[in-house]
């Protein structure tokens, strides 16, 4: 694998993973003051995106969104899947 395309690889996860966690804290700043949240789909997307393991972590360590069936079944789901997608990938490249 060309190490160029790790390293966008690796900075495009980190970068999804930084504006994941900073939405989801902003939400939940708002959801404290009682002002205009941050769609779902929107959380879910970024989750998509890539920032999956970002976003439960930041989940459980603010205790944002917590009993939402949606999020903490959803994102497990969706991390297996992108770890799945992660080691085909890297088997393709390296064999």
């Amino acid at each position: 694998m060309n190490t160029q395309l790790l390293y966008v690889c690796l900075a495009y996860f980190a970068v999804v993973s930084f504006v994941t966690v900073c939405v989801t804290v902003a939400d939940k700043l708002k959801a404290k003051n009682g002002s205009f949240r941050v769609p779902e789909r929107s959380l879910i997307l970024l989750a998509l995106l890539g920032g999956s393991f970002a976003e439960y972590l930041t989940m459980r360590c603010i205790r944002h969104k917590t009993l939402h069936k949606k999020f903490m079944l959803g994102l497990p789901l969706i991390m297996i899947v992108q770890i799945a997608a992660v080691c085909l990938v890297l088997v393709r490249f390296f064999n």
